[in-house]
């Protein structure tokens, strides 16, 4: 048989440069701009009046969850608006009147449209009905629901074992989706389910589960209008979840402190206008920040050390700093904690993390003089070899202050995406959890499988290694999302088979396998026959989300009836599960939900309105599953990070005009960039020592165990950024990011310490 062409496929898209405009970065968020900038997008993709009525009904009760962020609602949500800015971009992106259909692919082929930015991509439109790229073909070509099904199940049929499949799942899918996925690879015969978790906030669940027995955030959304100081590190509110701005305010006004530990200086914890009084459109807003620490990239282990060490300092004296009666009945570890703290060298520590003597002491006053203590953060912490630590050193801080377990204090890590943490708790996971597989095993009468899953790094060697042969999303766009851009684009390409649950068009439909499906699903925004699924925000709480808009288009399915009917047509009725059952009735998934995990007693009455906090035993200071019963305190290494004379720490960051790999615009106005993406922020001493002038083009070059990886014409901006650290836009610069490097126990890759050269084109 002739071997068929491999199709020339770009993963980068175009590099070259549109109109760059450079401003001063902006003094605050949100604000009469953030109006203004909402409203042309939702004007320009799906109309001003139809936009507002959608929008009345976002991440309210009644309505539907925003597909964004997973930042809690408040018990009593504005009616004015419950969202944000970039939910709204969201929104318009959903909604948008452009369309993929039949005639765009006949149009333009997978190698044409892969010669496009991701920001072109995304702007195609919604997919309106199922479509097939075939071996050899460069053209997605209509096909038939059933024949979809049919297509999938047959090549399933073909491993040789169960494990040469990969299912991964995006955070956007709903409790009742992601259940029944996890469900149907499990009764096939694998736990090979990566999902978004892996490249996020897997470091936040392992640390948290080690330390208090939970791998989830201990406060609620009230806890802040109680908290004395919040710590907000690692973490860009402003731009990556928008609505926690307001909370923050609230502390603010309540009295509490805000201390911000970052590489850079974000407007959005700088000045907040709340774009929901007159006084944040009208007025100056609210200085958020009350104290700034500019650490270094990924030094904030040796930042966090020196503030306890000088806290442990005061305790010596005889000052009640430390919760000693919390700590002796709580934790363990407290005497090998400052055995660690006392060995360090307070000079070292400064050098390493770069912060001022003088403003860690403003730090360590506000924190000794207060117990009430909330420790927020994002990828800022996770995405780094040491990232567990990052972590450990945070619950550190907070259990010598006795601040968990109690109101206004706690962990709350910030999750990305509006339902990744929903994901994880129905059961999505490469993880082998013995008490989840007995109540699958009891109440679906079929043996889970008891072998450990791939996580996203491994799935992707195996793929490329030729172990796994079949990648199926639901939801999500993986190659833009993951590591080691072209190594992952080129895994993909070797499957035989990949399947896309999707809403609209984007890169890793472009990276396909031999053979490739792209099944269109329902928006959040959009009506499923009545019915409603249900999902979980960053603090735990279950609630409904239920859509109003026409689909898209009448071709359109959703996620659980998608699952159910490719389980169908694989187990072809020889399956103790009758799954077609689970297609239309979410009521009967939430029912065995219910019986099979813990918290969803009355799952669907108890959703409803602000629906229900899962059991959280952080929450209430219960530590009784951990060793000794009690909490743990955690002697932390520094993180090992040499660089050379000509060598940069890299961070990836999202611009203001995205979310997670969906490109909104190519602004970033609260950094000052206008109208391009393939930017690289750089110290003002680095540039000169470098002999560069601002806007000057440059390739990012980063080499591990001795492969080169290149990241194309890159403009060099001068910004307030640590020397020897640099600042970039993902997923542009995920290419640099080397596919075995991960951080330690969590396996997340470390996009936000890549250590590169800057090569002069």
């Amino acid at each position: 048989m002739e071997k068929k062409k491999k199709r020339n496929i770009s993963v980068t898209g175009d590099i070259s440069f549109a109109n760059l405009k450079v401003s001063e970065p902006k003094a605050f968020a949100a604000g009469m701009p953030a109006i203004k900038v909402a409203l042309e997008h939702v004007n320009k993709e799906s109309g001003l009046f139809r936009s507002i009525k959608t929008l009345s009904q976002m991440n309210q009760k009644e309505g539907f969850d925003c597909p964004g962020c997973a930042w809690p609602d408040p018990v009593k949500p504005s009616k004015l608006g419950e969202y944000c800015e970039n939910g709204v971009k969201a929104i318009a992106e959903e909604t948008t009147f452009e369309r993929v259909n039949r005639d765009f692919f006949q149009k333009y082929s997978v190698e044409e449209l892969s010669t496009w930015t991701d920001y072109q991509i995304g702007k195609s439109g919604r997919i309106t009905e199922p479509f097939i790229l075939r071996p050899g073909s460069i053209h997605y070509e209509p096909i038939s629901w059933e024949n979809a099904y049919v297509t999938i199940a047959e090549y399933l049929k073909t491993l040789d074992n169960p494990d040469e499949a990969v299912f991964y799942t995006s955070g956007r899918s709903s409790n009742e989706a992601a259940f029944l996925y996890g469900l149907f690879v499990r009764a096939f015969g694998t736990n090979n389910m990566p999902d978004c978790s892996n490249m996020c906030h897997e470091s936040s669940g392992v640390a948290l589960s080690e330390t208090l027995g939970i791998g989830k955030g201990s406060v609620v959304l009230e806890d802040f209008d109680e908290a004395e100081v919040v710590m907000v590190i690692g973490q860009n509110p402003g731009t990556n979840h928008p609505r926690m701005l307001s909370a923050l305010q609230k502390c603010k006004q309540n009295g509490g402190k805000i201390i911000t530990v970052n590489p850079l200086s974000e407007s959005g914890l700088n000045r907040f206008k709340n774009p929901q009084k007159v006084s944040g459109i009208l007025g100056k807003g609210t200085i958020l920040t009350d104290i700034f620490l500019q650490v270094k990239v990924n030094q904030d282990v040796p930042l966090l050390k020196l503030i306890m060490k000088r806290l442990a300092e005061k305790q010596k004296s005889n000052q009640k700093i430390f919760d000693l009666d919390f700590i002796s009945t709580k934790t363990h570890g407290y005497q090998e904690l400052l055995v660690d703290l006392e060995q360090q060298d307070e000079l070292d520590l400064l050098s390493r993390c770069g912060v001022d003597s003088e403003e860690v002491d403003q730090a360590v006053e506000v924190l000794a003089k207060n117990s009430k203590i909330i420790i927020c953060w994002a990828m800022g912490l996770t995405q780094h070899k040491n990232g567990v630590d990052n972590i450990k050193e945070c619950v550190n801080l907070l259990l010598l202050k006795g601040s968990i377990g109690k109101k206004g204090a706690g962990t709350c890590p910030v999750r990305g995406h509006s339902n990744v943490q929903g994901d994880r708790s129905v059961g999505i996971m490469h993880h082998v959890s013995e008490s989840l597989n007995n109540a699958l095993k009891d109440e679906f009468d079929f043996e889970p499988p008891a072998k450990e899953g791939l996580d996203t790094v491994h799935a992707i060697q195996a793929m490329f290694e030729g172990k796994a042969k079949i990648f199926v999303a639901l939801g999500g766009n993986f190659v833009s999302a993951a590591s080691d851009t072209a190594y992952t684009a080129e895994a993909l390409q070797r499957c035989k088979l990949t399947v896309s649950v999707s809403t609209k068009l984007n890169r890793t439909h472009l990276t396909a396998g031999q053979t490739s499906l792209i099944l269109p699903t329902l928006g959040r925004t959009e009506q499923d026959q009545g019915r409603f699924v249900t999902v979980e925000n960053s603090m735990g709480k279950v609630h409904q989300s239920k859509g109003r808009l026409k689909p898209a288009s009448k071709h359109l399915k959703s996620e659980p009836e998608i699952v159910a009917r490719i389980a169908d047509a694989y187990f072809g009725g020889k399956s103790t599960i009758n799954w077609n059952k689970f297609a239309t009735n979410y009521e009967l998934i939430r029912d065995k939900i219910e019986k099979v995990l813990t918290g969803y007693q009355n799952y669907s009455n108890r959703s409803a309105g602000s629906g229900f906090y899962l059991p959280n035993n952080a929450r209430v200071a219960d530590f009784s599953k951990l060793p000794g019963g009690k909490a743990q305190f955690s002697v932390c290494k520094l993180p090992d990070i040499e660089l050379k004379a000509d060598e940069f720490l890299l961070m990836t960051v999202r611009s203001h005009d995205q979310f997670n790999t969906t490109i909104y615009g190519m602004d970033d106005r609260y950094r000052g960039i206008y109208g391009e993406r393939r930017v690289v922020f750089m110290n003002q001493r680095d540039m000169d020592g470098k002999g560069l002038q601002p806007q000057q083009v440059v390739d990012l070059v980063s080499n591990y165990d001795g492969k080169e990886r290149r990241a194309q014409n890159f403009k060099v901006i001068p910004y307030d950024i640590p020397s020897q650290n640099l600042c970039a836009y993902f997923p542009e610069t995920n290419v640099l990011v080397p596919i075995d490097l991960y951080a330690d126990k969590s396996q997340t890759p470390v996009s936000k310490s890549v250590v590169v050269r800057v090569e002069v084109v």
